[in-house]
């Protein structure tokens, strides 16, 4: 079936306008879900551990205050 040129490109403009309506619709979505200061890069890590004598007590005890008084007769 052999078709005019400007039946084609008719055909064309109508699934290209239909593509991008889409896209904007699926862009709008996306948009309007995820919050304003989330869409921002992330600087906060929320999974590292801010007290660091804290957390070297907590999970080293004993060995890391023995590896220190060790340490501190070097110096």
């Amino acid at each position: 079936m052999k078709q005019s040129y400007e039946t084609r490109m008719e055909m064309i403009r109508k699934a290209s306008a239909k593509f991008n309506a889409t896209l904007k619709r699926s862009h709008d979505a996306r948009k309007s879900e995820t919050p304003k200061e989330e869409r921002g890069i992330d600087t906060h890590n929320i999974n590292a551990y801010t007290d660091a004598e804290k957390y070297v007590n907590e999970y080293y005890g004993d060995r890391a205050r023995e590896q220190n008084s060790y340490e501190s007769e070097w110096n």
